[in-house]
């Protein structure tokens, strides 16, 4: 009978940890089908159903768990709407948001940690897709770098840079930015993914100071040496055997005293071990994805490439994300 009861009280904590899930999974479905945009004003569920097509008591159950969660409320005619917008990701179409990291985490993320027991008995990895999740990174990515902004400014104005490289440059976001507040700027984006660079180049046809270019930065060969080079959501692709091979490359393209950021989480940082450790395992289960360096393997890459590192700093400690700045010596 003991047992019995710390079973059950078991299964009682596991419930309530799980209950932030719901609110996850409530979202991305909300997120995907555009329903939040469709609750906006207080509407029937099957009028909602008619209009976007969709299964009337799937839609009708999403409705409920939405009440139940208090992201949607329904009002005494039974209609729906949302109840507090700000703390749900925007429309499909408006600029990157958290139902971009949304839809990462429950397409790409989950199901990958939710294959572990059959890889690790099968002994063996997936394999990542870079043209079918390659659109959904390049949108998160510009997410996260946003919040690294006014940090790149500040190394803009600080070292006089007059010529900037992404490397990785996913739709060119960040580089749309930045060309608007410097129209003097060379910017140049490289990006392998054919279709991401494709609506990179469409996306910064009216810029003429930003060309994008698709491109592996093995092959590529600027016409000048870049005083500042962006490595943004990109250490996990090349392998930790490579790295050195890959910020000496960085180092040959750079000019003289030139300076580079990386945007990445760390392994066993200050901060966001938790989600350090998931990305980890989450990068382990493909067979072209590689873990995230620490700081200090970052420090002695740094050193042997011919640069000097700066403390790492905190872009969102949550998640262990931080911005790394490389001064080039030699």
């Amino acid at each position: 009978m003991i047992t019995e009861l710390k079973n059950m009280w078991k299964a009682r904590i596991w419930m309530k940890t799980n209950v932030p899930f719901l609110y996850s999974w409530h979202a991305y479905v909300g997120f995907d089908l555009n329903l939040f945009e469709a609750f906006k004003r207080p509407m029937r569920v099957e009028d909602v159903a008619d209009a976007y097509d969709l299964e009337f008591e799937l839609l009708e159950q999403w409705a409920e768990v939405g009440v139940a969660l208090k992201h949607l409320k329904r009002d005494d005619k039974g209609r729906i709407s949302v109840k507090k917008q700000w703390k749900l990701p925007g429309a499909k179409k408006d600029s990157p948001s958290s139902g971009d990291l949304l839809k990462e985490m429950m397409e790409l993320h989950i199901p990958s940690l939710l294959s572990y027991p059959g890889l690790m008995k099968e002994k063996k990895r997936q394999h990542f897709d870079n043209e079918e999740h390659g659109s959904t990174v390049a949108r998160t990515s510009t997410l996260l770098e946003l919040l690294a902004f006014h940090l790149i400014q500040r190394n803009v104005k600080k070292h006089s840079i007059q010529s900037i490289l992404d490397i990785g440059c996913g739709e060119a976001g960040y580089l749309k930015r930045l060309a608007k507040k410097h129209p003097d700027l060379t910017l140049k984006g490289v990006e392998i993914n054919e279709e991401v660079a494709k609506r990179a180049q469409k996306a910064t046809e009216s810029f003429e100071n930003i060309e994008i270019i698709h491109s592996d930065i093995d092959d590529y060969q600027p016409d000048n040496r870049i005083d500042y080079i962006m490595i943004n959501n990109l250490l996990h692709y090349v392998d930790p055997d490579e790295r050195l091979d890959f910020f000496n490359r960085v180092n040959e393209v750079m000019s003289d005293n030139g300076i580079a950021t990386i945007i990445s989480p760390l392994q066993k940082a200050r901060h966001g071990k938790q989600f350090s450790s998931a990305f980890n395992s989450f990068f382990l289960t493909f067979d072209n994805l590689y873990p995230i360096p620490s700081e200090d393997e970052l420090e002695e890459i740094a050193n042997e490439a011919g640069f000097t590192m700066e403390k790492p700093t905190a872009l969102i400690r949550e998640g262990g994300w931080f911005i790394v700045k490389f001064k080039k010596t030699s």
